[in-house]
C-alpha cells in the first residue's frame, strides 16, 4: 500500500459559493464557518457563499476564505479515518495544511492569514508590482534569463514552481514585463500576465515579511503530528520554531510546488488528495508525475464517493 498525502489549495482557487454544502449539511463543517466570522468580527462565510467576486477577490478576504473551505472540508472528510503520511498547501494552502497537520490553531490561522493579506497587499505601492505565468519555459533558462533582465536594473524572480512548463515569476512591472516579452529566450511558447495585488513571493515582499514576522511571534506553534512539507525547502517540517521562521521566509522565497510533489513520491506517496475549492492542485500533480492518483475533494458528493 503506498502512502497518501493530503494537499490543500491557495489563491486563484477561491469561486463564489464554495463550501456551501458542507455548512448546510454537516454540522462540523458549519461551525468552522461561524467561529471564522466570529473570530475575523465581520461575516466572511456571507463574502464566501454571496460574492461579490470582486470582494472575494481582495487577498485579504482571499486568504481567510479559502483557509476556512479547506478546513470545513477537511472536517468532513476526517469523518472516514484516513490517515495521511504528509500534508502541504500552495502558498496561503500551507497554513491549512498546519492546521490539519495540529500545529496551528482554527482560531489563530484564520487571523494570521487575514493580517498576512493585509501585509502582502500594502507591502507594494499599486501597480509598482506584477507576477506572469510562463509557459512551457525550461526552469534553468527562465532563472538566468530573470538573472539577466535583474543586471539591467529591474527585480524578476521565479515565484512558483508550479509543474514542468508552468512557472510564475514575479518582481517590478518592468521586470516581468521584460521576461514576459523575452520569454521565448527561455525556450517559452507565451507568458500570461496574473490579475494579483502584489509581486508575491519575490524579494520585493521582504517589508510585509518583517512586518509579519511580528504577528508570527505571538502565534503559538505545536509540534505537527503529520509532517508538513514546507514550500521554501520543499521538505518535510514538524519543529514548531523551523515552522514559523519558514512561513515568514515563504512570503519572498519561491512556492518550490513540483520539487515538493517530486519528494514525497520519491518517499512513497502515490495518492494526493486535494481538499478545497477548484481543481488546480490535482492538474498541477499530474503533471508532475502521471504515475500518482491525485483526486481533488471540493464539496460534499465528492468526498462520500472518495474511496481508497
Amino acid at each position: 500500500m503506498g502512502k497518501i498525502a493530503l494537499v490543500f489549495p491557495g489563491q486563484g482557487s477561491q469561486a463564489v459559493g464554495m463550501g456551501r454544502d458542507a455548512y448546510e449539511h454537516h454540522e462540523g463543517a458549519k461551525r468552522l464557518f461561524e467561529r471564522a466570522d466570529e473570530v475575523l468580527g465581520y461575516s466572511l462565510s456571507g463574502i464566501i457563499f454571496d460574492g461579490p467576486q470582486d470582494l472575494l477577490k481582495k487577498t485579504y478576504h482571499t486568504q481567510p476564505a479559502l483557509l476556512t473551505v479547506s478546513l470545513a472540508l477537511f472536517e468532513v472528510f476526517r469523518e472516514k479515518g484516513i490517515a495521511a503520511d504528509y500534508v502541504a498547501g500552495h502558498s496561503l494552502g500551507e497554513y491549512s495544511a498546519l492546521v490539519a497537520a495540529g500545529a496551528l490553531s482554527f482560531d489563530e490561522a484564520v487571523t494570521v492569514v487575514r493580517k498576512r493579506g493585509e501585509l502582502m497587499e500594502q507591502a507594494v505601492p499599486d501597480g509598482k508590482g506584477a507576477m506572469a505565468a510562463v509557459l512551457g519555459a525550461d526552469r534553468d533558462a527562465l532563472a538566468e534569463l530573470c538573472g539577466r533582465v535583474a543586471k539591467e536594473g529591474h527585480i524578476v524572480e521565479l515565484a512558483n514552481l508550479n509543474c514542468p512548463g508552468q512557472i510564475v515569476v514575479s518582481g517590478s512591472r518592468e521586470g516581468v514585463a521584460a521576461v514576459a516579452e523575452r520569454a521565448k529566450e527561455a525556450g517559452a511558447r507565451k507568458a500570461v500576465p496574473l490579475e494579483v495585488s502584489g509581486p508575491f513571493h519575490s524579494s520585493l515582499m521582504k517589508p510585509a515579511a518583517e512586518r509579519f514576522a511580528d504577528v508570527l511571534e505571538k502565534v503559538s506553534f505545536r509540534t505537527a503530528s503529520v509532517p508538513v512539507v514546507c514550500n521554501v525547502t520543499a521538505r518535510p517540517e514538524t519543529d514548531p520554531h523551523r515552522i514559523r521562521s519558514l512561513l515568514i521566509e515563504q512570503i519572498y522565497s519561491p512556492v518550490l510546488w513540483e520539487d515538493s510533489i517530486a519528494w514525497m513520491v520519491s518517499q512513497g506517496v502515490d495518492t494526493f488528495v486535494e481538499i478545497g475549492s477548484g481543481t488546480v492542485l490535482s492538474g498541477l500533480i499530474k503533471k508532475i508525475d502521471r504515475g500518482v492518483r491525485a483526486v481533488s475533494l471540493s464539496n460534499l458528493e465528492t468526498i462520500e464517493q472518495f474511496a481508497l
